[in-house]
């Protein structure tokens, strides 16, 4: 296989042909067919419609890679969301266009080099059969064939740069496996460590979301950057990380600075200094204690929220943060200082997220300090978790030590969700998770 020109243009095709068709004898039809084949194409019209569409939308083009439309359809609702959020980079995608699921899809479409949403439809639904590399290049991360994707890469040496919908790379790609071989690949080969998709999302930011050590450092050591916010003012690699209460990443960006300095980050990492100077004794928040607090949730899947600058919000918020990296001393910090122990600030009590993320330990502190162990709340999803409790949420991912220490506090294993009259062990067994489910029928009997 052969690698296309890094900037390939129909006429450079055309004349190779002709030359091909003359140096044979063969056909014109013939060389061309044989030339598509030589760069992975199966026919010369998929090879001039590839080659047409990046000569007239230059470097720029969004490649498609997914051949189902529906996934286009979620990516242009989180192009929407991220845009609603105030995400520079998604604003800049829609242009004059409207800031509706219409408009949406047809900035997503116009990004791909189509002039409407039914000719991007019809193009994925050729796509298996189309040849083109990022399509191909993404089959093979998403295979996790390292050295299939390093032989692609080296046949098309500017796909490592190329951009997928809503300005996805093969990089990121690559660290939503959770294979850092896929992504030594690509960074050897001159992949951009600091390249962002259009939520502001870098490979960092996905290796903070999947708790990704090596490949954080690796990407650390490539010169990826710590300090660029994605999906809001003060969503950096470590804000992520800590959202999500993943410490071992976190306690290695932690090192590298760039962070906002405000109290929900000073909860997660369990800074007592930090804390002590943007909360008093008495409750009084500093000023940038409520700084930079855009950044509030992951994806597209969770709901929308607009963070406030009420001084109770902050602290109760920070709280949360607290709980779910399991920072007991800045918990009680918290508490002594006015959290209210049962708040659910943002899809979550604290109780809420250190069951989910099996701290039994931060469990007990925070039952101690007065939390209602059955206390409802929200998490996650907006049709997902309403209604549930700290139990919902540990048997949903099998935390059975979280489990265990909430059944001996006297939660109660027969309250439903609202939103799908679940039990926690029917959430066990959704989940699939069979010790946790038999665990729960045991108590409930």
């Amino acid at each position: 296989m052969s690698a296309l020109p890094p900037k390939p243009s129909l006429e450079q095709l055309r004349k190779r042909a002709k030359e091909l068709a003359k140096a044979g004898p063969v056909k014109l039809s013939e060389a061309q067919f044989a030339l598509a084949r030589q760069y992975g194409f199966p026919s010369w019209p998929k090879l001039q419609a590839y080659v047409r569409r990046a000569e007239q939308h230059g470097p720029g083009l969004q490649h498609a890679y997914h051949a189902d439309i529906e996934y286009y359809t979620d990516r242009a609702l989180g192009l929407l969301a991220s845009a609603e959020d105030g995400t520079p980079d998604a604003l800049a995608f829609f242009g004059d266009l409207p800031l509706s699921r219409t408009g949406a899809r047809a900035a997503v479409a116009r990004e791909h080099g189509f002039a409407d949403w039914r000719a991007l439809r019809a193009h994925v639904g050729t796509l298996d059969e189309s040849g083109e590399p990022f399509a191909r290049a993404y089959q093979r991360v998403e295979a996790r064939d390292v050295e299939g994707l390093a032989a692609l890469v080296d046949a098309f040496p500017d796909l490592v740069h190329a951009k997928g919908t809503n300005g996805n790379d093969l990089l990121g790609m690559a660290g939503a496996t959770c294979d850092e071989r896929l992504s030594r690949v690509l960074l050897d080969r001159g992949a951009d460590p600091a390249a962002a998709n259009a939520h502001g999302w870098t490979p960092l930011h996905q290796a903070a979301y999947n708790n990704l050590p090596l490949l954080a450092g690796m990407l650390l050591d490539a010169g990826a950057p710590t300090g660029l916010s994605a999906r809001g003012d003060g969503g950096t690699p470590l804000v992520v990380a800590l959202f999500w209460g993943n410490r071992t990443v976190a306690e290695l960006l932690a090192g590298h600075g760039d962070a906002p300095a405000n109290l929900r980050v000073a909860a997660g990492l369990g800074d007592r200094d930090l804390l002590d100077e943007l909360l008093s004794p008495t409750g009084e928040l500093a000023p940038a204690a409520g700084a930079h607090r855009a950044y509030y949730r992951p994806h597209s899947g969770f709901p929308a929220w607009l963070p406030a600058d009420d001084p109770a919000e902050i602290r109760d918020e920070a709280l949360a943060w607290a709980a779910r990296n399991g920072r007991t001393e800045a918990i009680r910090a918290l508490v002594a200082r006015g959290a209210s122990i049962d708040a659910d600030v943002y899809r979550g009590t604290a109780l809420t997220w250190a069951a989910a993320n099996d701290l039994p330990h931060t469990i007990r502190t925070l039952l101690e300090l007065g939390a209602d162990v059955n206390r409802r709340g929200t998490f996650g999803g907006p049709d997902h978790g309403n209604g549930i409790t700290a139990l919902h949420l540990a048997a949903q991912g099998g935390k059975l030590d979280a489990i265990r220490t909430l059944l001996e506090a006297g939660a109660d294993p027969t309250i439903r969700d609202t939103s799908h009259g679940g039990t926690p062990q029917s959430w066990a067994a959704h989940g699939g998770e069979a010790e946790a489910e038999a665990l729960l029928r045991d108590s409930a009997e």
